[in-house]
């Protein structure tokens, strides 16, 4: 069966692609390959899936595309006939939503709509698209629980991430297809994103530079290694929502629907100065750290409640963050040639 994985060449795409591949699935990847962080890094990401073409020339096939162009898409699933999509492509980032506004419209709201109309057109089994924590806002109440009202989003790139959620239940409630959204929290780990805080950290503490610590390091993080994720996300793709008619905190109306929203977490959040020892004691080197006022769009903590998608797959993360932290090193060290 062939699988669409849109945003291939970023960070958690990446690792899905690949475990989908060994699973011995074929993927068709897209992504349009922007240069809001280092280019090269996706090229590299690319490289090693495109090894499991060597020998089977269709097992991956890759198109530099964007989810924007909707004739493009159109032809793409016709071609194929997916029966499960995976829509990671996406503009990230809070602080980059406050400088170019128009990219997270374009992409995150323009380029969503085409998947779901692409999804409606060719009966598609399951979608399964990538939402955000930065949903809940400025939320006190931890852990934050998917029943929680998500109304005030604090940034442009989370108001476009609930966006997503409004429009997959529109999708589900009117045309019967099955999406399932998925609330990240701050992922990290080999072959991650340089713009996130382990990857900013560890290459500061490198090379002897301030890393910038905001709100003065008095925040927490539910950081959540990319396997746990990635096992997550595989066993998401082998389930099929149905109408949530048994849940006593559902509306009437979402009933109806075969749509769900999880969050995905380590649902065991740390302080981020601990977070930052950990890397500290991993490298052997002192951070020299900038104490900073928080960033607009940014919250101080979060905390995942992740008991209802562990009841639907089976399946809790588990990783430390302290296993987490060195497996990351141990790549950043290889691919960097420390």
């Amino acid at each position: 069966m062939s699988i669409l994985v849109t945003g291939s060449a970023g960070f958690i795409g990446f690792h899905l692609t690949k475990r989908l591949l060994n699973e011995g699935f074929e993927v068709i990847g897209l992504d349009n390959l922007n240069s809001y962080y280092d280019v090269n890094l996706k090229n590299e990401r690319l490289k090693e899936l495109k090894k499991f073409s060597k020998d089977l020339p269709n097992k991956f096939q890759f198109f530099k595309e964007d989810i924007t162009n909707k004739i493009f898409l159109d032809d793409l699933f016709k071609k194929f006939n997916f029966k499960k999509v995976v829509n990671l492509a996406a503009q990230a980032g809070v602080r980059y939503s406050l400088e170019n506004p128009s990219s997270y419209i374009s992409s995150n709201i323009v380029g969503f709509a085409n998947i779901l109309e692409s999804c409606k057109k060719y009966n598609i089994e399951h979608l399964i698209y990538a939402s955000s924590s930065s949903v809940y806002g400025g939320n006190k109440e931890m852990p934050f629980s998917e029943n929680q009202n998500v109304d005030y989003p604090i940034s442009l790139y989370a108001a476009s991430k609930k966006s997503n959620e409004l429009m997959a239940h529109t999708y589900s409630h009117l045309y019967q297809i099955p999406t399932t959204g998925l609330r990240f929290f701050t992922v990290y780990g080999p072959w991650g994103r340089p713009d996130m805080a382990l990857f900013l950290f560890t290459k500061s503490i490198i090379n002897n530079t301030p890393i910038k610590v905001f709100n003065n390091g008095e925040m927490t993080r539910d950081f959540t290694y990319i396997d746990d994720i990635i096992e997550s996300l595989f066993r998401v793709i082998n389930k099929i929502p149905t109408p949530d008619i048994d849940s006593d905190n559902r509306t009437e109306l979402l009933s109806k629907a075969p749509y769900r929203i999880f969050n995905i977490g380590n649902s065991n959040p740390i302080q981020l100065m601990e977070f930052i020892s950990e890397i500290e004691n991993t490298l052997g080197i002192k951070a020299k750290k900038e104490l900073l006022e928080m960033q607009p769009g940014d919250v101080a903590n979060t905390f995942a409640d992740t008991s209802a998608l562990e009841k639907w797959i089976n399946f809790k993360p588990n990783t430390s963050v302290k296993d987490g932290i060195t497996e990351f090193i141990k790549w950043y060290k290889i691919f960097f040639h420390y």
